[in-house]
């Protein structure tokens, strides 16, 4: 099980010895608060990163209804996406906000990790607490990531979801990580402080959601959150800029 790092510099650098990754999260904008800077530093070492969102963060704007909201919040997440080098991005339609931990959503999961056969899956911190201590974290980023944990795991077993098989999406063991951006027990970390740029870039492209937040909210300015969050991992990581991760192995 991964630990606290012992210091304030251990965190170990990222694997690199890998070639596609699979990005899953619940919500438009959950990877662009700083998983989205390293993925745009691995989409400019020639990486492919596939993005797969289990909702259209349809229930995210107050003053807008679902039906409206959910189109933005897509178009905004495929925008965002496209500033750090992503070209494909996937929605399950989940019910935004309204996530459980259920055989529907591992085996949508596991489908698309089925589908794109990757090596590195990433996502966000699913664990009760931010880092730090304070704050709960969101029902849905809770469901979706113990859930993705175990679809991992689903992905490379014939008989669990017998029906994916049959639909031509045969058996994948290959992933070997999940990296989870955000968490209190982050270990590992990668350099960022070239692609910050194109970073905040894609933040910056959830430009409704942000307005929604509004101007006081430390979220909403995405170049101060961005690069306050890099630097306080880069002191930890040998200066710089970086995002830090937990690693778990499978």
């Amino acid at each position: 099980m991964a630990t606290t790092p012992k210091s304030l510099s251990d965190f170990e650098p990222m694997p690199s010895d890998w070639q596609k990754a699979l990005a899953v999260v619940a919500h438009p904008d959950d990877l662009e608060y700083g998983v989205a800077g390293a993925i745009a530093a691995w989409t400019a070492q020639g990486k492919e990163v596939v993005q797969l969102l289990a909702t259209r963060g349809e229930a995210g704007i107050d003053h807008l209804p679902p039906e409206e909201a959910g189109p933005l919040r897509e178009a905004e997440q495929r925008a965002g996406a496209g500033e750090v080098g992503v070209e494909v991005v996937e929605f399950l339609d989940h019910p935004d906000g309204m996530l459980t931990d259920s055989l529907d959503l591992r085996r949508d999961l596991a489908a698309g990790i089925r589908r794109h056969r990757p090596e590195m899956v990433l996502t966000i911190n699913y664990h009760e607490r931010w880092p730090g201590g304070t704050g709960w974290n969101f029902a849905d980023h809770r469901v979706l990531g113990r859930c993705l944990l175990d679809a991992v795991a689903d992905a490379g077993n014939r008989w669990v979801h017998p029906e994916l098989a049959e639909q031509g999406l045969e058996p994948w063991s290959g992933v070997r990580w999940v990296g989870v951006g955000g968490s209190p027990l982050a270990t590992h970390a990668l350099d960022v402080t070239d692609v910050i740029d194109a970073a905040v870039a894609s933040l910056e492209a959830h430009a409704d959601y942000l307005s929604a937040l509004g101007p006081e909210h430390p979220m909403a300015d995405a170049r101060g959150f961005l690069t306050g969050q890099a630097e306080a991992v880069g002191a930890r990581f040998g200066g710089g800029l970086a995002v830090a991760f937990e690693l778990i192995t499978f």
